[in-house]
């Protein structure tokens, strides 16, 4: 194929999508389904956004590349590092590197996929905010060219940041990355796009991935019309589509507060910072970082790690506890990994008392945090007046002053989905549709997806 010509060929990431949700509520997806062919395979481990994409860009398991989760214990920085953003993360040569090889006429865009910023695609833009020195945060996104965003916000308008995450998580952030793919195929043209639709990742958290709630059944009625239209688009276009989840959203309604129980034990030390409680994790001599139903438990007592493993396995939630996996991933991971049951997942919280929990607990804070924290999801219902207490905040916010939006309850038990669990029912699988039948017979598992992607833009 060296220097052959190249099929385009989408590929739309909609987060949570499984076979069990499309249906009734979906009829463009069903429709493109019907038409072609479906898919379900076995989950990346763990089932989560940044080890997912980094097996269908690489082609590589968890060991190979890398990235265990969303988030790790730097061990030597001594500091818990989530949602970063530098491809450099990610071992192993990506897809749009495989493919450029063998034909140097190959280009790629990569919308808002994880693991965006410095890599070798032609065109990414991912979400990126400002924090200028007066500790504001300015939201806006990063591109290259590093010019590309101010082209496409001439268009779309500013990449609305608080419909991608937090308790006003919602169908615009899903539409704009939608209009942004638009306009980089109008423009551009590139050879494979990979583009992310995150919108059912937010009300599966909040509500579970039940159809027959009404308040799901619109969400997916919402990601169903933009799918549909970015369908359509491409076909105009003449671009083949694809589509891919990365996880689906199982039930629960158990929370496993792993840190509360290590301080129990006396394992975890805890720094007094103006009166709250922080985690101090390298003097810690236990201490988890919590992933969904995945966490990774980092023993820095390695005198205590039987101890450890034989507490966890007692443990009401934990449906299982894994030796640290080997290779690239073993600098990053936990000595040991514990999977919640299917009903359960895990929290990072480590206070006693809500008085003295860290002033980001109560704020949308993915990077304070030890841990991934769906509750960020929620506004809390304590709160008399939620939207005065926001438009004050945004007011202050444009005015220049620092401020903080606490919002955010401390109450784990409104969470109704979550996902990292390789051990699912077929229906919460993730999935894979191609328009063409007779070409994912043979999938089983994450890490061929990037395979069959390299096969239909070499077809």
């Amino acid at each position: 194929m060296n220097g052959g010509m190249m099929n385009r060929v989408a590929v739309l990431n909609v987060v949570g999508l499984t076979g069990g949700l499309i249906g009734e509520y979906t009829p463009r997806i069903k429709a493109f389904v019907d038409a072609g062919e479906i898919r379900s395979f076995k989950p990346a481990f763990p089932a989560v956004t940044c080890t997912a994409q980094s097996s269908y860009l690489t082609g590589l398991p968890e060991e190979e590349h890398g990235i265990v989760g969303n988030g790790w214990y730097d061990r030597e920085d001594a500091e818990v590092k989530f949602w970063k953003q530098s491809n450099h993360l990610v071992r192993g040569e990506k897809i749009w590197e495989s493919l450029g090889k063998l034909n140097p006429e190959f280009t790629c865009a990569k919308l808002f996929w994880w693991y965006n910023m410095y890599s070798s695609a032609d065109w990414t833009v991912t979400p990126r905010p400002a924090y200028p020195a007066s500790g504001r945060k300015v939201f806006d996104v990063y591109s290259h060219p590093m010019g590309l965003k101010e082209e496409i916000k001439s268009e779309l308008g500013d990449f609305p940041f608080t419909n991608f995450w937090g308790p006003n998580a919602g169908i615009g952030a899903s539409e704009w990355i939608a209009g942004s793919a638009r306009w980089v195929e109008r423009e551009k043209q590139p050879t494979l796009s990979l583009v992310y639709l995150p919108h059912l990742d937010y009300c599966l958290q909040q509500y579970g991935p039940d159809i027959g709630d009404e308040r799901v059944s619109v969400e997916l009625g919402e990601i169903d019309r933009v799918v549909g239209e970015l369908i359509d688009f491409y076909a105009e276009c003449g671009v083949e589509v694809m589509l891919l989840s990365e996880y689906g959203i199982s039930a629960v309604d158990e929370p496993v507060h792993l840190n509360r129980i290590f301080r129990e034990k006396g394992w975890i030390t805890i720094k007094d910072e103006l009166g709250l409680e922080m985690l101090d994790c390298g003097a810690s001599r236990v201490f988890a970082v919590a992933d969904h139903q995945v966490a990774h438990v980092y023993v820095n007592d390695a005198s205590l790690l039987g101890e450890v493993s034989d507490l966890l396995e007692r443990t009401a939630g934990v449906d299982e506890v894994r030796v640290a996996p080997g290779g690239n991933a073993g600098e990053r991971a936990g000595d040991l990994v514990v999977v919640s049951k299917a009903n359960a997942w895990f929290t990072y919280y480590y206070w006693l008392d809500d008085a003295v929990a860290p002033d980001f607990a109560r704020c949308v804070d993915i990077h304070r945090k030890v841990g991934y924290d769906p509750v960020e999801l929620f506004l809390d219902p304590e709160l008399r007046f939620p939207k005065l207490k926001i438009a004050k905040f945004l007011l202050k916010k444009k005015l220049g002053f620092r401020a903080l939006l606490e919002v955010i309850p401390l109450d784990a038990s409104l969470v109704r989905g979550s996902h990292g669990r390789d051990d699912v029912p077929v229906d919460e699988r993730p999935v894979l549709v191609t328009e063409c039948k007779g070409v994912l017979s043979d999938l089983s598992h994450a890490e061929e997806v990037a395979d069959i992607i390299m096969q239909r833009v070499m077809r």
